[in-house]
């Protein structure tokens, strides 16, 4: 009884930590910037210090990268995109528009898995891509514009971010074989290395490294992204998609608080009801997920 209680309590209370702390991981983010960190060099350092926390774990399984190069390849550029082009959205976008957009993520990951595992698109499945399609277009429309289109580079980062982090997902599945923790160091190295390459193709303004600035920023690497990809990945491991999808929508809820109580940013009515057809979308997902599930 104890250990069945255990096998429900603790996935559940992984995702729900792990949730919040991408809800408001945001903010020390901003603090840090604001410090003299630009986006670009706060995410090579993030994911730097994750990187060698990662090289650290996976030393004893790092042979298993030959067997399967070019997929963890894809895995490093998508979820790498998705990680690194969130992080850049979150610092400059409004928070819960950017949450919301990258919760559009549910319809790509319907299209992938038609393109990428042959899985067929059911009815419902079109019902829930025309509801979140229809959100984004209530969110993404402004007065006088032809064709409501992301309105800014933000928009575009959030989207792209939802987009690849489907793309990724789809791909982990097709590498079932491969150990979670070097699909993780995938993940961590291909943002930094994604970083790395913007800042040499388009290079930002020099950041002010001072000890304060790099050791924060290091400690939120270590402690914070490697954290919070453990409590994610442990829990959706644990339980079924459905139930991990739901919980997972729990960000958006501390996302929001977190914006209103740290920030003095503006949330339009529009944008509200577009986030709730987004997140209507996301539910049924994953409701229709479970049913095909039982």
């Amino acid at each position: 009884m104890h250990s069945d209680h255990a096998l429900h309590w603790r996935p559940t209370a992984a995702l729900l930590i792990g949730a919040t702390l991408w809800g408001i991981t945001w903010y020390p983010m901003r603090l840090l910037e604001s410090a003299g960190l630009s986006g670009l060099w706060l995410n090579v350092i993030l994911y730097g210090a994750a990187s060698s926390a990662g090289l650290v774990f996976a030393r004893r399984q790092l042979a298993a990268l030959i067997h399967r190069p070019l997929l963890l390849l894809l895995i490093a550029l998508t979820a790498g995109w998705a990680n690194l082009a969130f992080v850049l959205a979150i610092l400059d976008g409004n928070v819960l528009r950017v949450l919301l957009l990258f919760y559009l993520s549910p319809v790509w990951a319907v299209l992938w898995a038609w393109v990428l595992l042959k899985e067929p698109i059911q009815r419902s499945a079109l019902g829930v891509l025309a509801l979140a399609i229809c959100g984004a277009i209530v969110m993404l429309w402004q007065p006088g514009d032809a064709m409501p289109w992301p309105r800014d580079t933000t928009d575009w980062l959030a989207l792209s971010s939802g987009f690849a982090f489907a793309t990724s997902n789809s791909l982990v599945r097709l590498a079932d074989d491969v150990p979670v923790v070097l699909k993780s160091l995938a993940v961590w190295v291909g943002a930094l290395l994604l970083a790395a390459f913007l800042i040499v193709l388009l290079p930002p303004s020099v950041p002010v490294f001072n000890f304060t600035t790099v050791i924060g920023a290091t400690a939120l690497g270590l402690f914070g992204m490697v954290t919070m990809t453990w409590l994610v990945q442990y829990g959706v491991s644990h339980m079924p998609v459905h139930r991990s999808a739901i919980i997972l929508l729990f960000e958006l809820v501390v996302g929001a608080i977190s914006q209103q109580v740290l920030t003095h940013e503006v949330v339009t009515s529009r944008e509200w009801w577009g986030g709730l057809m987004v997140v209507a979308a996301a539910a049924l997902s994953a409701w229709y997920a479970r049913g095909e599930q039982t």
